[in-house]
């Protein structure tokens, strides 16, 4: 129980210190600043517990650290840990809502709800502490392999929205930048409108699975951590395409030919079957 509780305390700590900070600077993407960096301390805590040496949880570490190093560079190089690199989403929603509410949404999500997903998806790790003595074994190994084959995939998603804002940017205008579309719609953004979301929540669907291997069971409470997660992405996506609704006339076509989150092949319009 050692472990838990200072993984508990880490959570408590991080809870009050990204509200706080919230408070004082008027900023509401704190959570965000630490989002890559408070998972990887909470499975290194359990991994820790058994001196290093439980392989296992070493692999579980090292795969959680590659997340971690991984969205901490993508989220460095587009601003977020500089003077203002508040999540733009946050300003629109601030104003859409009565300020008293949006201070208790602050406290309850953005600060709350949010640092207790962060918990509950590094949890695994507690079940793999727990039942390190259940033996290493091979669905162990291909449900890490998969964990890497997911982060690829999310790190080529990221860099073709990267380059792609990169080249809107450098052009000053969305058509010349885009062909005519100011947002992607190429790459893996062709087979889903949220390739990116995919694969992150792919990577911690196997986190969960690692640890329910070395439990013997998925019932355990880290099952909440990804379908948290889901239901956190799912309300980012409704939230974000709603602007990107309003701005774009064209979000509307993609959004009828375009997989929100599972790649696939794009669908047929009733313009495309008549030409």
């Amino acid at each position: 129980m050692i472990p838990l509780m200072a993984s508990v305390w880490v959570l408590i700590a991080s809870v009050l210190v990204t509200w706080v900070l919230s408070l004082v600077t008027r900023e509401y993407s704190w959570v965000d600043r630490i989002w890559s960096i408070v998972p990887v301390l909470y499975v290194w805590i359990f991994a820790g517990a058994t001196g290093f040496t439980d392989l296992r949880l070493m692999l579980m570490a090292s795969v959680v650290t590659l997340w971690g190093a991984r969205l901490t560079f993508n989220f460095a190089r587009k601003g977020g840990y500089g003077r203002g690199g508040q999540d733009y989403r946050w300003s629109i929603l601030k104003k859409r809502m009565p300020a008293p509410a949006f201070q208790v949404f602050d406290l309850l999500f953005i600060a709350g709800f949010q640092n207790l997903v962060l918990w509950l998806i590094a949890m695994p790790a507690y079940f793999a502490y727990q039942n390190r003595a259940t033996p290493f074994g091979l669905l162990d190994i291909v449900l890490l392999v998969l964990f890497a084959a997911a982060l690829v995939g999310e790190t080529i998603a990221d860099e073709q929205q990267w380059r792609f804002h990169l080249r809107k940017h450098a052009a000053g205008t969305a058509g010349e930048a885009t062909g005519d579309k100011p947002f992607l719609t190429r790459g893996l953004f062709r087979l889903s409108r949220h390739p990116n979301y995919f694969f992150e929540l792919a990577q911690w669907y196997l986190f969960f699975g690692v640890g329910a291997v070395a439990a013997g069971t998925v019932l355990q409470f880290s099952a909440l951590g990804p379908l948290l997660l889901t239901v956190v992405f799912i309300g980012s996506t409704i939230f974000t395409e709603s602007i990107s609704r309003g701005k774009y006339p064209q979000y509307d076509a993609y959004r009828r030919t375009t997989s929100a989150l599972v790649p696939w092949f794009p669908r047929r319009t009733s313009a495309d079957t008549a030409s």
